[in-house]
């Protein structure tokens, strides 16, 4: 694994954004209009000290934090309009029903569905790939037919795929990437066959930053009528995403990395495959009729949320996205571009650091290892400065085997993040190289 050249960097994004110089950066931090500290304010958990140091959270891959308007959100439901959805006749149980299937409807707009019945409520990314792993794989593949996935994914798009196979006797098949973290596209294509049944791939990397070309994966697999699962967990929080501009099949996201709750999240699917797939899961809600002999089952959505669901949370990620929504992706998406070239410029200054990840379109993610400094020291070290970053595999361990190395450091940016932040950040790992002499 080579160090980064200053040239490498500037290859980290795409190359329709011209990259400011470090020092217009530090004096323009409202660019586009963007008032950080503005939005800071929305987030109380910011304002806290952590070993006696103001807190720089810098974990925004792992989860985000949560703004007063989602925490009141929880609350509010909870004392005044709880009760569960779609059963009950009474006045709660209405209130709950128009609030949760309203949240549906949001997703809907934040995704550009073309139905909010593609809108199906789940647990996470995780239980959303799972769901199309258990449902659209078991019913459709069979013995020789293969999955392609490529060498970046999370381990929750891996390890439902080895399950599925070993159900089905299907074959996965992995697309490797390049030294920089990106995807060998020509190797990509190769890997498509007749047998190909499904393509499952991330749209941004939690481990490395690489944001892939989704539209050409999904042109090129709809060529051959392959569907295509896009993994949005990383890339729902830092850009537009519209699902029919895309025309993927599926997209996976989770609500905890979007500034909502945990447990909650979104699987997307056209209409025509959710019609055609049964049941994840069986119970009530996703039932239209049950008598001992056979099962009628409910329409979309419900169809694939069996029992009662995370109601309270639903609402709160519906409201979430509105928060988004109202500083607007595309300015959240050009404040991070920022923050991550300014954090990269920095980061090159120090000759001991080696950034994991140079691919030229890039979210706003820094991983990176230290000479002879295990990660899980650096993130220690770090912590008694206030300072929250990543230290692991990140749920990535075939990334971590491809660069050759035990676990990475991650900074990883949110849309409340600031460049004084990456300052503190900078000034922390040259204390730990001090540290460790």
């Amino acid at each position: 694994m080579n160090k980064v050249s200053a040239s490498q960097a500037a290859m980290t994004q795409n190359a329709a954004h011209s990259a400011p110089s470090a020092a217009s950066l530090k004096t323009r931090p409202n660019s586009v209009g963007y008032n950080v500290a503005k939005l800071r304010e929305d987030f109380p958990i910011l304002r806290q000290t952590v070993n006696g140091k103001p807190l720089v959270y810098l974990d925004n891959a792992a989860t985000t934090q949560k703004p007063t308007a989602v925490i009141d959100c929880i609350r509010r439901v909870y004392e005044n309009d709880y009760s569960n959805v779609h059963r009950g006749v009474h006045t709660l149980s209405q209130r709950s029903t128009d609030l949760f299937e309203g949240a549906r409807e949001k997703l809907q707009q934040f995704l550009n569905a073309k139905h909010s019945h593609e809108i199906m409520f789940v647990r996470g990314t995780t239980e959303a790939i799972n769901l199309v792993a258990q449902s659209f794989g078991r019913s459709t593949l069979k013995e020789g037919d293969e999955i392609l996935i490529t060498a970046m994914e999370h381990h929750s798009n891996i390890v439902p795929w080895q399950m599925l196979c070993e159900q089905t006797g299907a074959k996965l098949k992995v697309a490797p990437i390049d030294r920089t973290g990106e995807l060998l596209l020509d190797e990509f294509e190769q890997l498509l066959s007749p047998r190909t049944r499904l393509v499952s791939v991330c749209h941004m990397s939690n481990a490395l930053g690489t944001i892939n070309p989704v539209k050409a994966i999904i042109e090129l697999a709809h060529s051959r009528e392959i569907p295509v699962l896009l993994d949005g967990a990383q890339a729902a929080p830092h850009m537009v995403v519209d699902v029919q501009d895309l025309d993927c099949d599926f997209y996976a996201l989770s609500g905890h990395k979007l500034y909502g709750p945990t447990g909650i999240g979104i699987l997307y699917g056209k209409e025509k495959w959710l019609e055609a797939m049964p049941p994840y899961q069986g119970g009530g809600d996703m039932i239209r009729r049950v008598t001992f002999e056979r099962t009628e089952y409910n329409a979309l959505p419900f169809k694939f949320e069996a029992g009662t669901p995370n109601i309270v949370d639903a609402i709160a990620l519906g409201t979430a996205v509105e928060y988004l929504e109202t500083i607007g992706m595309d300015a959240i998406a050009e404040y991070e571009n920022q923050l991550l070239q300014y954090a990269t410029e920095r980061a090159l200054e120090i000759p001991q650091l080696t950034i994991v990840g140079t691919a030229e379109r890039k979210g706003a993610i820094l991983s990176f290892t230290l000479e002879r400094i295990h990660p899980h020291d650096i993130g220690t070290i770090l912590d008694h400065l206030g300072i929250a970053i990543r230290a692991g595999h990140h749920c990535a361990m075939p990334v971590m085997d491809f660069f050759g190395v035990p676990a990475t450091a991650r900074a990883s940016f949110g849309l409340y993040n600031t460049f004084e932040e990456i300052d503190i950040l900078v000034d922390g790992i040259r204390k730990v190289i001090e540290v460790f002499g």
